[in-house]
């Protein structure tokens, strides 16, 4: 992951990691959500149509990142997977869980 663009939309905070979510770079996107949450975010739209790929460091980031929006009251919603990443979420059964949106205003309104 070279970058994460953030930006504030619709009551909510928008997240746009873009490259590959690794385990080099899972903890960029946990800090990030971290900060979110802390500054009182509880809406956070993580949008992965920017990202190439993601393994299994990357699914436990976002799951992880889940967990704690969940437990400061607020939630978690992912946007647009790319083909990899829907797959790797089709297959580890994850898609259940972190249910994808087809866009960052269907995610933002539920």
């Amino acid at each position: 992951m070279t970058s994460i663009d953030v930006r504030a939309e619709g009551g909510g905070v928008v997240l746009v990691p873009s490259g590959r979510l690794t385990v080099v770079t899972a903890p960029q996107l946990r800090e990030t959500v971290a900060n979110q949450l802390v500054s009182g975010q509880q809406l956070i739209v993580v949008d992965l149509s920017s990202t190439e790929f993601v393994d299994s460091s990357g699914l436990g980031a976002l799951v992880s990142c889940l967990k704690s929006a969940r437990q400061a009251g607020g939630d978690l919603r992912i946007v647009a997977p790319t083909e990899q990443v829907s797959m790797v979420l089709r297959m580890t059964n994850l898609d259940r869980i972190l249910q994808p949106r087809a866009s960052v205003d269907d995610a933002l309104r539920g």
